[in-house]
């Protein structure tokens, strides 16, 4: 009998493209690495600087350019994988629409493979009518906590559904659930249980978005501050210091009590997360313990090679008495 398929959605089209493409290959050449199962179900996020984006802020110094927009889309629909936009900007209006960046991104990834996460019913409605080859996800930033609008979701024109983590391991109300097949438990978020905070934050990174936007047309002495945010947990909480959360799913739940139940959907957070830390993040989750090790090693070394990680070493210096 074959094992249950267990997706993982993984962050990141710009900042881990490197390592998203290596964890491609390391699946393909070595899957006696993973756990049974694992597949790789999609690479989400955004290309800088998009307006649409949502959920993560991307540094005021980056754009990337059409041809490496092209490329990427490419390189990873080439392995088989959809790229999923992660336009998830609440605060989207009339005028954001004609965004020439964005729509360009979309028309770069037109072909009935690739995907869009959505927050504004205004920007889903322009997207269904204008690139219909996209399958449309329902995002987890509207922050659904309810069972009979969660249910209503599901029930939508969506591929997926993420979750709202405060779902995570209630096992009444998954029990419960129609259409598991469309449900996307997002496994790691490093936000407190219950956070009050979430959905300001979403719209503190739509404003700071559309600020960093316009500095870029402003010189120095015109720069627009940035609204101030902080945040105690989600600044410095980890892979281990979210563990001891209730909202936290281990393998071991993944394996042992979702994917029996019928959810083999798994989304990592994780678009501007330190390198390292979501390395360590990819081996927990989709990598047999007993081969993290191997594995961690063959991957640091290549992505010594790629340039991804650079190892100083000392200068040479004349010798002198």
């Amino acid at each position: 009998m074959p094992c249950a398929k267990v997706r993982f959605h993984l962050p990141g089209l710009r900042y881990n493209y490197p390592l998203n493409m290596f964890w491609i290959s390391l699946l393909e050449t070595h899957p006696e690495y993973f756990r049974d199962g694992v597949e790789i179900a999609s690479f989400f996020g955004c290309f800088p600087l998009s307006l649409w984006n949502g959920g993560r802020l991307c540094p005021r110094e980056d754009q990337c350019d059409a041809g490496f927009v092209t490329n990427v889309i490419k390189n990873i629909n080439a392995k088989g994988i959809p790229i999923r936009y992660t336009f998830t900007n609440p605060l989207i209006n009339e005028e954001d629409l004609k965004d020439e960046f964005c729509n360009f991104c979309l028309k770069a990834g037109e072909g009935g493979m690739n995907e869009v996460l959505v927050f504004s019913p205004l920007l889903e409605e322009y997207i269904r009518k204008n690139y219909p080859s996209y399958a449309i996800d329902s995002t987890t930033c509207k922050e659904i906590r309810d069972v009979d609008t969660l249910n209503a979701e599901l029930e939508r024109d969506y591929k997926y559904v993420v979750l709202d983590y405060n779902f995570n391991n209630k096992w009444d109300i998954l029990d419960g659930l129609k259409h598991r097949d469309k449900v996307e438990v997002l496994i790691n978020a490093v936000c407190e249980p219950g956070c009050k905070r979430r959905g300001d934050h979403y719209k503190n990174i739509a404003k700071n978005q559309r600020i960093i936007l316009r500095n870029r047309k402003l010189p120095p002495d015109k720069q627009i501050p940035l609204v101030p945010w902080g945040c105690e947990y989600g600044d410095h909480n980890t892979l281990f210091t979210i563990q001891k959360y209730p909202t936290f799913v281990s393998p071991d739940m993944i394996w042992n009590e979702y994917v029996p139940r019928g959810y083999n959907n798994f989304k990592i957070e994780g678009r501007t997360a330190n390198l390292f830390s979501l390395i360590e993040t990819y081996s927990f989750f989709m990598l047999r313990p007993e081969r993290i090790q191997e594995a961690r090693l063959l991957l640091m070394r290549n992505l010594e090679e790629m340039h991804v990680v650079t190892v100083t070493r000392p200068k040479p210096r004349k010798f002198e008495v």
